[in-house]
């Protein structure tokens, strides 16, 4: 399986990239193949030109040459999975600017004869995220956890609704020891080593 790895995070000595590392690992250790995109080490610029939105809905919506070099490891990826801290209860600016910029017409979704919206994404067969929270998870609930929200039922509805989703969570993490942060670590690769077993146990339960 081709898995597409994004992560959202500025600094590449943060935790959030000790979290990337153990993803990668597990992908690797399954088998797959593995593609990141560190969109801040790239310098991917997240806000949408004025251009790109009059581009939008024309036969060719994708201006920059990053965003269409993107939009080809889109097409391709088998895999999602979304790495990033989660900032003031969403997405960092930039993957918000990444899924804005990246998946436009053409590459996530499509217009019908009627002017409708369908999904594009359908040969996506795994969907994953994996967040550290500052809040605990009563919290994060309450608010209803929009990056969460966005990748596991917006990002997911440009592809089939049946398609299966992982989602790891550090939450408190200023407050998380040492130990914590380490068995999370571990329970990142270990997941994403055994993703089949994980679904299979999820269906059966």
């Amino acid at each position: 399986m081709q898995a597409l790895v994004i992560c959202a995070h500025p600094d590449g000595d943060s935790y959030t990239h000790a979290v990337l590392d153990a993803a990668v690992k597990g992908i690797r250790r399954a088998g797959h193949d593995v593609t990141v995109l560190d969109l801040y080490a790239i310098g991917f610029t997240p806000a949408m030109s004025l251009e790109e939105r009059r581009a939008y809905r024309s036969a060719e919506p994708l201006l920059d040459p990053m965003t269409v070099e993107h939009a080809a490891l889109v097409k391709a990826a088998e895999m999602f999975v979304f790495v990033y801290p989660t900032w003031w209860s969403g997405l960092p600016a930039i993957m918000k600017g990444w899924l804005e910029r990246v998946l436009v017409p053409g590459v996530a979704i499509r217009f019908d004869d009627s002017g409708k919206v369908r999904p594009a994404l359908t040969h996506v067969k795994r969907i994953v995220g994996i967040s550290t929270y500052g809040s605990p998870w009563t919290y994060v609930k309450l608010l209803t956890d929009g990056g969460r929200r966005t990748l596991t039922r917006s990002f997911r509805m440009s592809g089939r609704w049946r398609t299966p989703t992982t989602w790891l969570g550090l939450y408190s993490i200023d407050t998380a020891g040492d130990a914590e942060r380490s068995a999370f670590i571990d329970r990142v690769e270990h997941t994403m080593a055994h993703l089949d077993r994980v679904h299979e146990k999820a269906k059966s339960s």
